[in-house]
């Protein structure tokens, strides 16, 4: 079932709920239960291609928020080119789910000022759908793939630069979230100043942003002490704030300047023209089964098309990912390889007494190894939540390893079990982040558009911080777009900008923390407080990255199995209960979106070789090794429950793992995160 929200007689408002799903747990594998909610296909008559040399405008604005308990949740908003634009495409094509709303009752509700419509109602203007033609095309002067805060900042830098030159591009966000801040998770101790620079009236104007820091400590732990260190982190005017609240709230400004937000759409495929430039972006195809036969709903995906492409998916992004390699963009600077970390996050409300509002608690040590980098945080926010998490690179070498565990077992230390007795957990994610730094930042134009935010990776690693430079290279990348469609200028001026800015500035200096780690917790921190304390950034080399994440994974025999303690369900709790608070819900019945380049590489290499270390690295059970008819074990992908974190295509040992998007609209539903 959905609903249709009309919001007033002025505007009407078509949303797609916040679905939430529940999952049963079998002998053989983990399920989600399906969600029968639709997703609107949104699209503009005035984007609709039927000229494409004809320079497109933007008529009136789609995507309207409305402020929920948790922020803002997005609505479509089809304005007076409704009728037009019905006439023109067909309304039919609005759903996805393959039904056609009658329009006359639609108007006649609109008239009336109608609230919530249940689907029962209208099951007489209703009929099934199903596109066996080419896929629709939308024509922008600006595509943005990615609501995230370096999406949206250059959505809304080019818009400012709109109106301050009395100019009229059209810009377009495309999310594959079921709403903008779905798939957004971050610690998140937030610094403000790229955001001064982007909308200096945050303040006034209602940002999610009021918990300045009001403490800031720092741990070593052992299994049972707690040692108090010098804090390295200067977290002076910066907030503990939920960064999916932040983007609902930025995505409300995007849409005052004129940004079009399309959220529930999965961007799956680049386009190119005949000289290899990119034009644009398909999504996928909707109504897809898993045996890839077109069911009853099927509609074909939508291309858009753009004078300029930004990818701004986050970290590890599927396009983004493609297009470093067939521009070999990394070859071009000469810069290293990535590597990541996986951050695991709860959210819990705890007892009044106990709270404290912009305290910050970062550690070191236990629960990892003294091989394995990696640490904790734990953030005070407001209404007596706080946020606890664990940061475990994923160069990490015994492949019995498990991430998810070992933060279950961080909450039973001394030093943490205080503060979350008695409280319960609000909601679960996992996400991974870039920390190559300085050293691996490609070369971030191709022919078309370029690459920012975490795509790229501008994440501070001693600073633990990444959504500030993020939104900055946003920001320059929307200047340098600007300058491209209105002054004729090139894209470079983009990598010139990055290099010029307090990005390069504050990367550059933080450049050795992250592989000083490489020789061990002991030898990293004496190499840190040099560079902190001393050089402050200016040791006369740049320290290399070691091996690539999925290489540095041993072989089982030269590792040591690691025996868990079972979840005690107060303060550790199994997988399917924390999946079950990520709000996680993909359509059961579509094709895979994880994908095993060789089918047969796990039977014959991850499970003997390394103990099968996807049932481990991946935070929310989506790979099973479970018995045939022969009590063969062999290899299940529950992909119903991905996280969409991207751990398994960068950490699995052969890189035999792909991850591709789902249908839009999957995944988890993060609401303060």
């Amino acid at each position: 079932m959905f609903r249709l929200l009309l919001i007033s007689s002025k505007s009407t408002s078509l949303r797609k709920p916040n679905s939430t799903s529940s999952f049963t747990v079998s002998n053989s594998h983990t399920n989600l239960c399906d969600s029968t909610s639709s997703t609107l296909f949104r699209q503009s008559s005035s984007h609709i291609s039927s000229n494409p040399s004809a320079s497109p405008t933007n008529h009136f604005n789609f995507i309207y928020p409305t402020k929920t308990p948790n922020g803002y949740s997005f609505s479509c908003r089809l304005g007076r080119s409704f009728s037009s634009f019905s006439s023109q495409i067909g309304f039919g094509k609005v759903f996805s789910s393959g039904y056609r709303l009658n329009y006359e009752n639609f108007r006649s509700c609109e008239e009336n000022g109608c609230g919530f419509l249940r689907f029962q109602g209208f099951l007489g203007g209703l009929r099934s759908f199903a596109s066996e033609s080419d896929r629709e095309s939308m024509e922008y002067d600006v595509v943005i793939v990615g609501a995230g805060p370096a999406g949206l900042s250059a959505a809304i830098r080019l818009k400012q630069l709109c109106r301050e030159k009395g100019v009229d591009l059209s810009v377009c966000v495309v999310e594959k979230g079921a709403e903008v801040g779905a798939h957004i998770l971050s610690g998140n101790v937030f610094e403000p100043r790229a955001l001064d620079e982007l909308l200096p009236q945050w303040k006034q104007e209602e940002a999610p942003i009021s918990v300045p820091v009001s403490s800031d400590k720092f741990l070593f732990l052992t299994k049972n002490r707690a040692i108090s260190l010098p804090c390295p982190f200067d977290n002076k005017g910066n907030y503990v704030i939920s960064l999916s609240q932040l983007v609902r709230w930025m995505g409300m400004k995007a849409e005052e300047l004129g940004v079009e937000i399309y959220p529930g759409f999965a961007a799956s495929e680049i386009l190119y023209d005949a000289n290899d430039k990119v034009i644009g972006i398909a999504t996928n195809d909707m109504g897809v089964a898993k045996d890839g036969s077109k069911k009853e709903n099927y509609q074909r995906g939508v291309e858009l098309k753009g004078r300029m492409m930004l990818l701004s998916e986050g970290c590890r992004g599927s396009l983004s990912e493609k297009i470093m390699k067939k521009y070999k963009l990394r070859e071009k600077e000469h810069t290293q390889h990535q590597t990541y970390a996986l951050g695991i996050k709860e959210v819990w409300e705890i007892e009044e007494g106990k709270h404290k509002p912009g305290a910050v608690l970062h550690t070191l040590g236990w629960p990892l190894d003294q091989k394995t980098y990696g640490g904790s945080f734990l953030y005070h926010l407001k209404d007596r939540q706080i946020a606890i998490g664990i940061v475990v690179t994923l160069n990490y070498r015994n492949p019995f390893l498990n991430p998810y565990e070992e933060f279950q077992k961080l909450k039973h230390h001394p030093a943490i079990i205080p503060l979350l007795e008695g409280g319960s957990v609000l909601e679960y994610g996992a996400r991974t982040l870039n920390e190559g730094g300085y050293q691996s930042i490609p070369y971030p134009v191709f022919p078309g558009g370029a690459i920012i935010g975490c795509s790229a990776g501008f994440l501070n690693v001693p600073k633990i911080k990444g959504t500030h430079t993020a939104m900055k290279s946003g920001m320059l990348a929307a200047e340098a777009t600007f300058g491209v469609l209105h002054e004729g200028s090139k894209m470079e001026t983009y990598w010139d900008a990055l290099q010029k800015s307090w990005i390069w500035e504050e990367l550059y200096r933080a450049r050795n923390y992250r592989p000083a780690f490489e020789y061990g917790l002991i030898p990293g921190l004496a190499m840190s407080a040099l560079e902190h304390y001393i050089l402050k950034g200016r040791l006369p080399f740049t320290l290399k990255h070691g091996k690539p994440d999925h290489e540095a994974t041993k072989v089982a025999k030269l590792c040591s199995p690691i025996q868990y303690p079972k979840p005690d369900g107060v303060l550790s709790f199994d997988v399917p209960t924390s999946l079950h608070r990520s709000n996680t819900n993909h359509e059961h019945d579509q094709p895979a979106h994880l994908c095993l380049r060789d089918p047969k590489i796990p039977e014959l290499v991850n499970f003997p070789d390394y103990a099968a270390p996807e049932s481990r690295y991946c935070p929310a059970r989506v790979y099973e090794y479970i018995p045939d008819e022969k009590n063969q074990l062999k290899l299940q992908i529950n992909a119903q429950n991905c996280l969409h974190c991207k751990a398994c295509d960068i950490k699995d040992p052969k890189q035999n793992i792909e991850w591709t998007v789902p249908e839009g609209g999957g995944g988890p539903g993060y609401s303060v995160m």
